[in-house]
């Protein structure tokens, strides 16, 4: 797969802060990147520095193998992007504004017909076409606003948060239609806070953090490099610090914590844990009510990648 996408060396600063550092990545064609960070990691930053809508002061970026520049638009005819913040005009219908954005870019109307019925099809908006924004629901309003960012059938793709705030019935067309583009060949950047979405979605994750890479690789590449093989969840009635802290000796424990009356403890390898921990419990007279074992989500890497403190 060739390199759709390659930052390489990238440096943004304000002032004393350097909201990108060095950075250096690629994107590959036809998959779809994770691109992942606590609040302040750079996340907005890097994407406005491949479009080009922020300046750089050090390093390349190139999309299709030519260098990116702000009047680079042979480019940018070919990208998509759909940002956070819904931006469609409230005085055309549904068929309309994606008429106009589609027509930026598609001069031929009998093409642009076409392109405006598959967008409209791919995120569920055909009972909806004469419906003006405000006349939609949140959800209805965020897939209008995905199909304006793709009518014109870009080659690469930005997704900044794209389900934000929508009903899980809309939440699962909007994953499907991102299924679809990359089946049909787009390659995409999204950007999201649920993580479980990741899972489903992208081939390759970046977790960034204070504008550097923190760690790169798929779900299960993430959870081996975060040194996590099993999590082990119980709800006790009460347990004493002095417990706690002899779980914490154990072999093959990576980290304990009590939150309210729900303890947590994540393994990094080794097997019969859950029995081991058991036997624990019951010498030391701790009741629990429910106790089960799973594999580590890739929320609890990137928690223990990014540390738990909260972020502005």
């Amino acid at each position: 797969m060739k390199n759709i996408v390659e930052v390489k060396n990238v440096t943004k600063e304000y002032k004393e802060l350097k909201a990108v550092d060095d950075l250096s990545f690629v994107v590959k064609e036809g998959e779809i990147l994770g691109l992942l960070g606590p609040n302040g990691s750079g996340k907005t930053t890097t994407i406005n520095c491949i479009l080009s809508l922020l300046n750089i002061n050090k390093g390349t970026i190139k999309i299709f193998g030519k260098i990116m520049k702000p009047d680079a638009y042979d480019i940018k005819k070919d990208i998509g992007v759909v940002f956070q913040e819904v931006a469609v005009f409230e005085e055309l219908t549904v068929y309309d504004n994606l008429d106009y954005f589609c027509g930026l870019y598609i001069k031929n109307k009998k093409q642009r017909k076409e392109y405006i019925e598959e967008a409209i099809a791919l995120v569920g908006l055909e009972n909806y076409k004469k419906f003006y924004p405000k006349q939609l629901s949140g959800g209805l309003l965020r897939r209008l606003n995905i199909a304006c960012g793709i009518a014109h059938k870009p080659k690469l793709i930005f997704l900044d948060e794209p389900t934000v705030a929508v009903d899980p019935q809309s939440r699962n067309n909007i994953l499907e239609g991102i299924k679809t583009l990359r089946d049909r060949g787009a390659t995409i950047i999204y950007t999201t806070h649920y993580m479980e979405e990741v899972e489903l979605l992208c081939d390759r994750i970046i977790i960034l953090d204070k504008g550097k890479v923190l760690a790169e690789g798929s779900a299960d590449e993430l959870k081996e490099l975060a040194n996590m093989d099993e999590k082990i969840t119980v709800e006790v009635d009460h347990i004493k610090e002095t417990v706690i802290e002899k779980i914490k000796y154990f072999k093959n424990v990576h980290e304990v914590s009590l939150e309210r009356n729900t303890l947590i403890v994540t393994y990094k390898k080794g097997k019969n844990n859950l029995s081991e921990l058991i036997d624990l419990l019951k010498e030391n007279k701790v009741t629990y009510s429910k106790i089960f074992s799973e594999r580590p989500t890739l929320n609890d890497v990137f928690l223990n990648l990014t540390g738990k403190e909260l972020r502005d």
